[in-house]
């Protein structure tokens, strides 16, 4: 039963994040600050959790590039979280870690299920179990996840 309820809860997860995917992003309105990225570019934020270690994500779709920016200088804090299906591979701007996010397939969340809650150095420690039971369809959802800051492209 246990097994069964697992598996039900894993695929709950895996929809929530395809029919979150799916949506139309934000307004396309980046921010007029120098420095940043053009609407095509990419944007890199640094992520911590409860467990204060961090980690860099990519973000490339307009709408949440400027959802994170408005998260980092604190004018808005709806959807704090980062949900994201991770990639079991390193990545050139997140080399301490052997995952990185799929930036096509990272939203903003403010709950989500149990399922896909684990901090930044559990997934590492369990990434080769990450997709089974443990991360159901690789989509990660840090409970304590929050952006501290934006960094140049690497």
């Amino acid at each position: 039963m246990r097994r069964m309820l697992t598996k039900a809860a894993g695929l709950a997860a895996v929809g929530v994040l395809a029919f979150a995917t799916a949506q139309p992003t934000q307004a396309n309105t980046l921010s007029s600050q120098p420095g940043h990225v053009a609407a095509e570019g990419s944007a890199y934020f640094v992520m911590t959790d409860h467990s204060r270690e961090e980690f860099v994500i990519k973000l490339t779709k307009p709408g949440d590039i400027e959802h994170a920016r408005e998260l980092v200088s604190g004018e808005t804090t709806d959807r704090p979280h980062v949900v994201t299906r991770i990639v079991k591979r390193q990545a050139s701007y997140n080399p301490r870690w052997s995952y990185h996010n799929n930036p096509d397939a990272t939203e903003f969340f403010d709950q989500s299920l149990e399922v896909c809650d684990a901090t930044i150095p559990y997934v590492e420690d369990f990434i080769d179990e990450a997709g089974g039971a443990f991360l159901p369809g690789q989509i990660w959802c840090d409970w304590s996840s929050r952006l501290i800051r934006e960094i140049p492209a690497p």
